[in-house]
């Protein structure tokens, strides 16, 4: 058996691409996307006609509405072939607009029911911000369940399972990422692997934290940057991970261990912690890590989405 099997024994693998035909051959049970990911995949010979035969069909309608209609019609392609669900993001630049939020995942969820999918089987994505987490508190009381992305704090995932949302995505390379940077010449690749991971670090807590307290909001770890990440976090509820490390997983036999287990972090000391708005945006700026990540990956986001929009744009003229 390779590690890719052994890990869905203990953790739900999701495929995190907008390549709906190279997700087959790894069998994820769900997939996600994001603004980076689909603008990658409409500018390739694959996939251009998707982004073509929706501009031509909605031609007419407001931008914002045919955004959304690509970002759709790419979300019932990924639904032929995952069985599970798909995560599809509202705009990056409505992240600290609560009421932009809710009505754009309305819309999408009413674009998918409309095309016969169950609202079941879509996750809205929306930044974690104070905003996109009322947002999404919000939308899970009306049945519409949310991944909330862009994850770095403990905060962030605190807010989230104290609101009900159904799924965080921890970003666990990006965290990695700002950690390496700012060691600079003293980082140990090797000492800072596995456990040590600061991303895989920050993924456990979150983790143990919810088991500790049964909150029922799901943690999927994301972002990653190796398989040593991967493996060292085993036993997560799930793990949305990229095709090429699909593949390094899928090729590798040897034996992979449970790192994550719900019942010892019932037996862990752990204190329960709640944050209102302001405690929110105070622990959210004293970590300077989660605080440059996030507003990096929403800048980052909006430019993809700026991008997209001018695809349209010149496809409709």
């Amino acid at each position: 058996m390779n590690q890719l099997e052994q890990l869905k024994t203990m953790t739900t693998v999701v495929a995190d691409t907008g390549n709906f035909k190279q997700m087959a051959q790894y069998a994820p049970r769900d997939a996600t996307t994001n603004p980076s990911l689909i603008l990658k995949a409409v500018q390739s010979s694959d996939y251009e006609h998707l982004l073509s035969d929706t501009v031509a069909a909605h031609r007419g309608e407001a931008l914002p509405d045919i955004v959304d209609q690509v970002l759709v019609r790419f979300g019932l392609e990924i639904l032929k072939v995952v069985p599970g669900r798909v995560s599809t993001e509202v705009d990056a630049r409505l992240s600290f607009d609560s009421a932009a939020s809710i009505a754009r995942a309305r819309r999408i969820i009413g674009l998918y029911e409309a095309a016969g999918i169950a609202r079941s089987r879509v996750l809205i994505k929306v930044a974690s911000t104070w905003e996109g987490i009322a947002a999404a508190r919000q939308l899970e009381a009306e049945g519409i369940h949310c991944n909330l992305t862009l994850l770095f704090a403990f905060c962030q995932a605190v807010a989230c399972g104290d609101g009900g949302i159904t799924l965080i995505s921890p970003f666990v390379g990006r965290i990695y990422d700002w950690y390496k940077k700012a060691a600079g010449p003293s980082w140990d690749e090797a000492a800072r692997a596995g456990a040590n991971d600061p991303g895989v670090q920050s993924v456990t807590r979150i983790y143990e934290y919810f088991k500790h307290f049964d909150i029922a909001t799901e943690v999927m770890g994301a972002s990653f940057r190796n398989v040593g990440q991967i493996r060292a976090l085993a036993g997560c509820d799930l793990l949305t991970i990229s095709p090429d490390l699909l593949g390094t997983l899928q090729s590798d036999t040897s034996a992979l261990t449970r790192a994550l287990d719900p019942a010892a972090a019932k037996r862990k000391a752990i204190d329960r912690v709640h944050f209102d708005e302001a405690a929110f945006r105070f622990a959210l700026n004293e970590d300077a890590m989660a605080t440059e990540k996030l507003a990096e990956g929403i800048r980052a986001f909006a430019a993809d989405a700026a991008k997209l929009d001018a695809l349209i744009e010149a496809g409709r003229k």
